[in-house]
């Protein structure tokens, strides 16, 4: 494989405009920000959701016998896309691939590139289309085209140091009147019992549940985002106008936010930076310029004081 899988951030306008460049047509996500079943049901038709969490560190995640939740269904891996997890920083791409490559054709337009790929690994056991997955330049450059600009970071060569918590991805799709879960790090995919897709808001609420529960009560990093029909062609069937106006305006609030991403700033904070420092030297000299500096150090003292009294700051969710 030539390069690496760089992290992507779990957003709802990341994930859709990814499908948009892999050449997927009229679907897109949306964040959910309740586990109430119905939050999920008004916007039907849903294709499956995709769950990140913290990966436990603490006891055992995966097993060959018996998943913590459900049942493995081992033959459902020759008969559905199910891929091996074989790569760092793709999971978040992968989930999104087990939802959408188990869709049928009549369902969501995957396009030719995803859909040339799938007959192609359809053939392959897991592993080997967790590989052929991996070695693939179409998707991982798009996977990487979504990465923040990092200018002083490499992904790919994370050594030493503290140690991070690392989150992890999984998908949750109605196929053949079955819930399952697809997870690449687990040996096969876990049937969660009957399911159509009209059951699916319940049914998939009610696994979620059970999964947070088996966290302690103050952990709240948790993302859940839904592959659903594009909203702007739901709008349009209804003669939505208001409900048009809105998904536009949703899409065009994401591609500004997609570009601010790959936007390295690093040029700009230098010439910020240089044309304040100017500026307090032609107010006071160097005598203003150093209270300036003392009064930043003092602020940037006490913030870091406050946090660790217990003050906190929002936690990113990356997978």
């Amino acid at each position: 494989m030539s390069g690496g899988w760089n992290t992507i951030e779990s957003d709802a306008g990341v994930f859709t405009f990814l499908l948009n460049n892999l050449g997927v047509r009229d679907v897109q996500f949306e964040e959910l920000l309740t586990l109430e079943p119905e939050s999920l049901a008004e916007l039907y038709p849903v294709y499956g959701v995709i769950f990140l969490f913290k990966y436990p560190t603490d006891t055992p995640y995966t097993s060959t016998e018996k998943p913590l939740d459900g049942t493995f269904d081992r033959d459902a891996a020759e008969r559905l896309w199910f891929a091996a997890q074989t790569i760092q920083n793709a999971c978040g791409t992968q989930a999104l691939l087990s939802v959408l490559m188990n869709r049928d054709d009549a369902e969501v337009d995957i396009g030719g590139p995803l859909r040339e790929f799938r007959e192609f690994t359809m053939a392959l056991p897991a592993e080997f289309r967790g590989e052929a997955l991996s070695n693939s330049e179409l998707i991982r450059d798009v996977h990487n085209s979504f990465a923040r600009s990092s200018p002083f970071v490499d992904e790919t060569q994370r050594s030493g140091g503290e140690t991070e918590d690392a989150f992890h991805f999984v998908a949750y799709t109605p196929i053949g009147n079955t819930l399952f879960e697809l997870d690449g790090l687990q040996p096969a995919p876990i049937s969660h019992g009957a399911c159509t897709p009209e059951d699916f808001p319940v049914k998939v609420m009610e696994v979620l549940q059970r999964r947070i529960q088996r966290y302690d009560m103050s952990e709240i990093r948790f993302n859940l985002m839904a592959m659903v029909r594009d909203r702007r062609a739901v709008a349009r069937e209804l003669g939505d106008s208001e409900m048009l106006a809105r998904e536009e305006r949703k899409r065009r609030d994401w591609q500004f936010e997609n570009a601010l991403r790959r936007h390295n700033f690093v040029g700009f904070a230098g010439a910020v930076l240089k044309g304040v420092v100017d500026m307090k030297l032609k107010e006071g000299g160097e005598a203003a310029y150093n209270k300036w500096i003392e009064e930043a150090k003092a602020k940037t003292r006490q913030r870091l004081e406050s946090r660790k009294k217990g003050g906190g700051e929002d936690v990113e969710m990356e997978g």
